[in-house]
Formats: structure tokens, C-alpha cells, sequence
């Protein structure tokens, strides 16, 4: 059996831009079902996003730089971004598995609450039945036409759920991703508000200048940049599903007091102005 579930065939709704990473807490670009033959092999490559494989039967190897991880039946593995790694199939008994390619804000600390990364990748639950169950009905699925993608991220963040619910001991968070992770959330609840850096600095209690180096040697991106692609996706939303709403209306819903400041944002970041988005969206719906 085998299913695949390809970025390329993501909606607008499901991800605004796939290259803007900071937009989504979390989002899907991939996911599959695959028997593989024996000495199947992937790599060595990197990824941009986080990979999991969980093996239904079969086993096989992964390897990570110089170490290597046999892993078996009821047991998967992460991929971590910007890795290089190699994964082979057992040549008598090839692994059949499930894969999902994942990434987004909070990836990476739902990652560390199950205890997985590049130094820990193995992944063996107690309830291995639920956990094949989320991953087939993932890929089920990418096969439906409405709520797909509402659908398929639910089962992820179930999949992800039972494997921290699962997980030996609680991590905390070293404080700076506790401060990353406060950031994040302010944002998300007052990004429609005429907020700066610097309340949000002050939310958490931090002097300005060193939450903006924090937040860019965490994200890789600076906390203004963060907030105005955040604010933009927000508006391409309002753009496709608010269409009784102007353009004024849309920018002040997004934290732009001044329709034309916002209209310059949108499109540098777009391309295009946000009335042009919106005639192409209408367009793209009669095809």
C-alpha cells in the first residue's frame, strides 16, 4: 500500500505561503504509507521541515552522522530540519511504515516535551495501536475534499498528544523558549491591536533590545518581521473568506490604522496589493 500527500497539493487555506514557516504553529507538508523492498534507501540528505516514520512491520536502519538506530516494528524515528541522514530497509524483512512531514512555530517544543531530537530520534509508544491509527487516518485524510486540512492537522496534533501524554518525565523548557513561546502567544492574541516590540518586551519583562536578539537567534527571524508576515497571513485570510469586508476594514482588523501603509506591506510581502489578491482568489474559485 501506498499513499502520498505532497505540499504541492496544499490549499491557500491550509498555508498561506510554505515559505513563510513563521506563520502556522504548526502545519503539514507531507505524509505517506509505504511497503518498501528490501534495501530501500533514502538519502544522505537534509530536510527543511521534521519527518517521522512509524514502522508497522519490518525494521530497518537510520542513520544519523555517526551513530546508527535499528529500529523495528511498532517503533519510528525522527528527522530533524537541516540533518543529514540515511535510512535503509532491512534487506530479508523491509519495513512497511507511515510517514508525516511536518513544521511550524511550536514544532519544535512538542518535540521536546515527547523528548525527541537529533541526539534521541527513537520513538517507541506504549499504545503503538493508537498512535498507527492517528497516522492512517491522517493519510485517509489528504484523500477528502472539504475540511481536509482541518482534519489531517487534528489527527497530527493527536498523534503528537498521545506521545507527550506518553512521555516518561514533563521537559521543561529552557527559559528562553518559555520567553519565545510567551512572545509567540501575545502576538497571536493581540496581533489586531496597534502593538510594538517594545509592549511586548515589556509584557515579558525583558529589556527590548535583548528580547529581539533572543527572538532572532531562536526563530532566525526578528520579532517586527515575525509580527508584520503574521499580521499579513491573518489578512490573506480575511481576503479570501471576508469578502463583504474592504480593504480599510481588513487592514484595521490586522493592526494597520492606515490602509495605505498596510497596502505597501502587503505587497512587499505578497507581491501583489491586497485587491489584486483578492481578484485573483475570485478568480482561481470560478476555475
Amino acid at each position: 500500500m501506498k499513499g502520498k500527500f505532497t505540499k504541492e497539493l496544499l490549499t491557500e487555506q491550509f498555508i498561506l505561503d510554505i515559505n513563510t514557516k513563521y506563520d502556522s504553529n504548526i502545519y503539514i507538508y507531507h505524509c505517506g504509507w509505504e511497503k518498501c523492498k528490501p534495501k530501500h534507501s533514502y538519502g544522505p540528505a537534509v530536510r527543511d521541515h521534521f519527518l517521522i516514520h512509524f514502522v508497522l512491520d519490518g525494521q530497518g536502519k537510520l542513520y544519523i552522522e555517526d551513530k546508527v538506530y535499528e529500529i523495528k516494528m511498532n517503533q519510528g524515528f525522527l528527522i530533524s530540519p537541516d540533518d543529514i541522514t540515511y535510512y535503509e530497509a532491512d534487506e530479508k524483512n523491509p519495513w512497511n511504515y507511515l510517514w508525516v512531514g511536518f513544521n511550524g512555530i511550536k514544532a519544535t517544543q512538542y518535540l521536546k516535551e515527547i523528548g525527541l531530537d537529533k541526539n534521541s530520534p527513537v520513538i517507541k509508544p506504549k499504545d503503538s495501536d493508537f498512535i498507527i491509527d492517528c497516522l492512517k487516518k491522517l493519510n485517509e485524510s489528504s484523500k477528502t475534499t472539504r475540511g481536509r486540512e482541518v482534519r489531517m492537522l487534528g489527527y497530527l496534533y493527536l498523534f503528537l498528544s498521545k506521545l507527550i501524554e506518553e512521555s516518561k518525565e514533563s521537559t521543561i523548557l529552557p527559559y528562553k523558549d518559555e520567553y519565545i513561546n510567551k512572545a509567540v502567544e501575545y502576538i497571536e492574541m493581540n496581533y489586531s491591536r496597534n502593538i510594538t516590540i517594545k509592549n511586548i518586551a515589556e509584557h515579558l519583562g525583558l529589556n527590548r533590545s535583548y528580547f529581539s536578539s533572543l527572538f532572532k537567534s531562536t526563530l532566525n527571524v526578528s520579532p517586527q518581521k515575525f509580527l508584520i508576515h503574521y499580521r499579513i497571513s491573518k489578512a490573506c485570510e480575511l481576503l479570501k473568506y471576508n469578502t463583504n469586508l474592504n480593504i480599510g476594514d481588513i487592514a484595521r482588523s490586522v493592526g494597520y490604522t492606515d490602509p495605505l501603509v498596510f497596502s505597501k506591506t502587503f505587497k512587499s510581502i505578497k507581491g501583489c496589493s491586497p485587491s489584486s489578491y483578492r481578484i485573483q482568489l475570485n478568480e482561481e474559485k470560478r476555475l
